[in-house]
C-alpha cells in the first residue's frame, strides 16, 4: 500500500502532465491557425518558405516535447512507487560506507543512474529534430566528450560541497538548514566566477573579438552605455549548433560578454551595437545581481523546507526510507519532486524575466536605436526558426522572453519617449 505522500505525488504528477499538454495543444492550435501563409506583422522580412519551416520546427518540437514529457512523468511515477532509491541508497551505503564522503559519491551516482533515461530523448532531439532542420553541427562523439566532461565536472565540484552540507547535518543539529543555506550560497557565488574561466573553456573555444572595425564600435559603444568592458569574448558556438545567441556571465570584475560566433555571421555591425546593448542594460539595470538575489531567496526557501523535514520520520518513511537516514534521501527526494510545485510558478518568474527583457531593449533603444535592434530580433528569429505566433497561455509558462511583436511594440514606444 502507497503512502498518502506518494498518493499525493502521483496526483501531482498526473496533474502537471495533464495541463502541460493542455498547454501545447493550445499552442499547436495557435501555430495552425497561423500557418497557411505569413502573418501580415511579418510579411517584412519572413519569406513564405522560411515561415513554413519554421511552423513545421515547432510543431515537430511540441509533439516531441509532449512524448518527453509523458515518459519522464512515467519514469518518476515508477520510481516513486518501486522503492528503487531507498534500495540504490542502501546498496550504495553497503559498498561505499556510511562516511560523508561516501553518501555524497552514492548520492551523485544516484543522480546519474536517473538522468541516463533522459539520455535516449537527448540523442533524439540533438540528432534527428536539430539535425532535420539543419541546426545540429555536432558530432555523437563530441555529444559522448560532452557527457563526459559534464560528469567529471559534477564529481569534481559536487562531492565536495555535498560532504560538507552532509557533514553540517550530521553536526550542527536543528539549525543545519542555516549553514547549510549559507554554504551552498557561498559556493553558488563561487560558480559564477569560477564557470566562466575554468568550465566554459572544457566545451568550448572562448577568445577576444579579433582586432578591426567591429570590436572598435563595440568596445566605443560599451563605453557611451558605461560599461568598463575588459574584453568581449566569442564562443565556438557552431562547432555544436547553427543557433545563434550572446549572453552576459560573472559580476564585478569577473564580468564578461559573450557572443557566439554564429550571432557574427548572422547580423551587422549595427544590430551586433544592438545586442551588444542589450546585454549592457541588463547589467546596467542590475538584473544579474537581483536574479542572484531572487535565486538566493528560492534556495532559503528550499533548505527552509529540508530543515523542517529533516525532522520528520514520515517524510523518509514515505519514501521506503529508515528515518535514519540522514541528508541524502532529503535532498535527493526534494531535488526530484520540486518540479511537480515549481512548474505552477514559472509564470511568475517568466514574467520577472520578461520585464528585465524589457528594460534592456529600452536601454538598447535609447543607446542605439529600436530600428537595429528590432532588425536583429527580426533576422535572429528568422534564423532559429522561432516561434512568432505563441499562445499567449503557453507563452506564460515557456517563454522567459517576451515575443517578437511584443519586444517590438515596447522597444519604439520607449525610444518615442527619448
Amino acid at each position: 500500500m502507497f503512502s498518502a505522500l506518494i498518493i499525493f505525488l502521483l496526483v501531482l504528477i498526473a496533474l502537471k502532465f495533464a495541463f502541460s499538454t493542455w498547454l501545447e495543444a493550445l499552442n499547436m492550435g495557435c501555430v495552425k491557425e497561423h500557418s497557411s501563409e505569413v502573418p501580415e506583422a511579418f510579411r517584412a522580412f519572413m519569406d513564405a518558405g522560411t515561415y513554413k519551416k519554421g511552423v513545421a520546427y515547432t510543431l515537430e518540437k511540441t509533439k516531441f516535447g509532449v512524448v518527453e514529457d509523458a515518459w519522464s512523468s512515467l519514469v518518476l511515477a515508477a520510481v516513486l512507487v518501486s522503492g528503487l532509491l531507498p534500495g540504490m541508497f542502501d546498496l550504495g551505503i553497503k559498498i561505499f560506507g556510511n562516511s560523508v564522503w561516501a553518501q555524497a559519491l552514492t548520492m551523485l551516482l544516484m543522480g546519474v543512474v536517473f538522468s541516463i533515461f533522459s539520455l535516449p530523448f537527448e540523442l533524439w532531439s540533438q540528432f534527428v529534430i536539430e539535425e532535420k532542420f539543419g541546426f545540429n553541427k555536432g558530432s555523437f562523439g563530441l555529444w559522448v566528450a560532452d557527457k563526459l566532461k559534464e560528469l567529471a565536472v559534477s564529481f569534481v565540484l559536487g562531492i565536495p560541497i555535498l560532504a560538507l552540507l552532509i557533514w553540517l547535518f550530521e553536526t550542527i543539529g536543528d539549525g543545519w538548514w542555516i549553514w547549510g543555506f549559507a554554504a551552498f550560497a557561498a559556493f553558488q557565488i563561487l560558480m559564477i566566477i569560477i564557470y566562466p574561466r575554468f568550465i566554459m573553456p572544457l566545451f568550448n573555444k572562448l577568445e577576444p573579438l579579433p582586432e578591426g572595425e567591429l570590436k572598435t564600435s563595440l568596445f566605443n559603444l560599451a563605453d557611451r552605455g558605461g560599461f568598463a568592458a575588459r574584453t568581449i569574448l566569442v564562443m565556438d558556438g557552431s562547432k555544436r549548433s547553427s543557433h545563434s545567441n550572446a549572453f552576459f556571465t560573472g559580476f564585478g570584475k569577473f564580468r564578461k560578454i559573450v557572443l557566439f560566433d554564429t550571432l557574427l555571421q548572422q547580423l551587422n555591425p549595427n544590430e551586433l551595437e544592438a545586442v551588444l546593448a542589450h546585454e549592457i542594460g541588463h547589467y546596467k539595470k542590475g538584473h544579474i545581481v537581483k536574479m542572484i538575489l531572487f535565486s538566493l531567496f528560492e534556495m532559503f526557501a528550499i533548505f527552509a523546507v529540508m530543515g523542517l523535514l529533516s525532522k520528520s520520520a514520515w517524510f523518509y518513511e514515505s519514501f521506503g526510507f529508515r528515518a535514519d537516514s540522514g541528508f541524502v534521501p532529503i535532498l535527493f527526494m526534494v531535488s526530484i519532486c520540486a518540479g511537480l510545485f515549481g512548474f505552477w510558478l514559472t509564470p511568475l518568474s517568466n514574467a520577472l524575466s520578461r520585464r528585465y527583457e524589457y528594460q534592456a531593449d529600452a536601454f538598447a533603444a535609447k543607446l542605439c536605436s529600436a530600428k537595429s535592434l528590432s532588425e536583429a530580433l527580426r533576422k535572429l528569429h528568422k534564423k532559429n526558426l522561432g516561434n512568432l505566433t505563441p499562445h499567449k497561455l503557453y507563452s506564460a509558462f515557456h517563454y522567459s522572453h517576451p515575443t517578437l511583436l511584443e519586444r517590438e511594440e515596447a522597444m519604439f514606444e520607449s525610444e518615442k519617449q527619448k
